[in-house]
């Protein structure tokens, strides 16, 4: 296995699932990213790539950052729950609406103009496949954003919903994202 310290910060992009209902405390949760896809840049994450970051982040007492558009100067709220499962890289946190731009991020989100998550990452440990694709093995994780423009299609972010009729339109909503998404990309 080679070593891909790299020069700086990379991003991943993920498309969100549905429109988010923006209530008080403006919950979101979803898939930051998810182990063995290809995104668009050619790059797989592989199980466990996040493991050793987040353990390293939990032992200094620190977290990771909620940004919007991965722009450092703009935390927009709190990531309460990032965790490794056996699809990916797991979120859950709250948009904080007494910021400005959190505030513009929630309406933004139940407009359905923003759907998408990305990380900021180093990439600590990968090798590449015969095919040529970055098989992403060990990332150094910094940030997680909500952004414009996903990479990844397939990671999801949903909204929480309050009761069982938004949770239902939100359903609704995400099946006729996902199929307007395939069409779009000619997967239909």
């Amino acid at each position: 296995m080679s070593e891909f310290p790299g020069p700086g910060l990379e991003r991943k992009f993920c498309q969100a699932e549905a429109v988010l209902t923006v209530t008080d405390g403006t919950q979101i949760e979803g898939y930051a990213s998810l182990f063995g896809k290809t995104d668009q840049g050619g790059d797989v994450v592989q199980p466990g790539a996040y493991g050793r970051s987040l353990a390293r982040l939990a032992a200094a007492g620190r977290s990771v950052k909620m940004l919007w558009q991965h722009d450092p100067a703009q935390p927009i709220g709190i990531w309460d729950e990032v965790r490794e499962d056996d699809r990916g890289l797991y979120v859950k946190g709250r948009i904080l609406c007494d910021v400005a731009r959190g505030r513009e991020a929630a309406a933004l989100i139940a407009a359905g103009a923003i759907d998408g998550l990305s990380i900021g990452y180093r990439t600590k440990r990968a090798e590449k496949d015969t095919g040529g694709r970055r098989l992403l093995s060990e990332l150094e994780l910094w940030e997680v954003s909500l952004v414009t423009f996903p990479m990844l299609p397939e990671a999801r972010v949903g909204a929480k919903a309050d009761d069982a009729g938004d949770a239902l339109l939100l359903r609704e909503l995400a099946e006729a994202f996902a199929g307007a998404a395939r069409e779009l990309a000619g997967d239909t």
